[in-house]
């Protein structure tokens, strides 16, 4: 464990993540690879891992509050997506017998447990991957916030957002192709300057509680294991 700057460690999935390029739902491909990422990581050192999925590829609470739902009822149904998708990596993993517990914010009792802190910390601490899933349990709070949240209760040593691209720019990448990629950036730059890796809320409960953030790209596939060791990849934000 010496090599590893990081012991336990919150990973961030977005639900769009799991669609792969289908856009919609979740694809076998992406969801298999990503836990054969996550057993690499697992095999190779003695890493405490957690995990929170979004449910982005199946329902978006917030955009169909747009549309006139009612934004509590949208977030709520927003929040069983990402039990689906939970659910759906719990089984990819265990397949490659990689012990998971899958832990909801809301009682379900039927198919995970409930989220109870000093449970999960146990669960981290004989080494099975806990997913994290249904958000905080409320609505107006999404699942970037959600992760936040359980990484300052596990006293997780870093989260890791994965997303589309390598890091933070200080514009849209895809637009912009002079956009400028961040090394390092304060959570107060951030804030500042409106960069949208997180929302507000999450990145003001990561700045109070001193968490450090790191943003990167899942691709190739060694980058989180790269970035455990403590290799300057993506954007660790502070």
């Amino acid at each position: 464990m010496g090599e590893f700057k990081y012991k336990r460690v919150l990973l961030k999935l977005s639900g769009e993540h799991l669609a792969g390029d289908q856009g919609y739902g979740i694809d076998p491909t992406v969801i298999n690879g990503l836990a054969q990422q996550i057993k690499a990581i697992k095999d190779y050192a003695d890493i405490e891992l957690a995990i929170t999925v979004g449910g982005g590829n199946i329902f978006r609470g917030m955009a169909a509050s747009t549309e006139g739902m009612d934004r509590s009822q949208a977030d709520y149904i927003g929040m069983l997506a990402t039990v689906m998708n939970a659910l759906a990596l719990q089984e990819a993993l265990e397949r490659l017998e990689v012990f998971t517990r899958v832990q909801t914010a809301i009682a379900m009792q039927a198919v995970a447990e409930v989220y109870i802190r000093r449970r999960a910390i146990r669960h981290l601490e004989k080494g099975r991957v806990v997913i994290f899933a249904a958000g905080t349990g409320n609505p107006y709070f999404t699942t970037d916030t959600a992760a936040a949240l359980r990484a300052c209760e596990i006293n997780a040593d870093v989260l890791i957002k994965a997303t589309k691209v390598d890091g933070v720019y200080d514009s849209d990448p895809k637009l912009n192709p002079d956009a400028k990629r961040f090394e390092s950036i304060s959570y107060l730059d951030v804030l500042t300057r409106g960069l949208s890796i997180m929302d507000s809320t999450a990145v003001s409960l990561c700045m109070d509680n001193s968490l450090p953030l790191i943003v990167l790209s899942l691709s190739p596939e060694d980058m989180m294991l790269r970035a455990l060791k403590g290799e300057a990849i993506g954007t660790i934000v502070f």
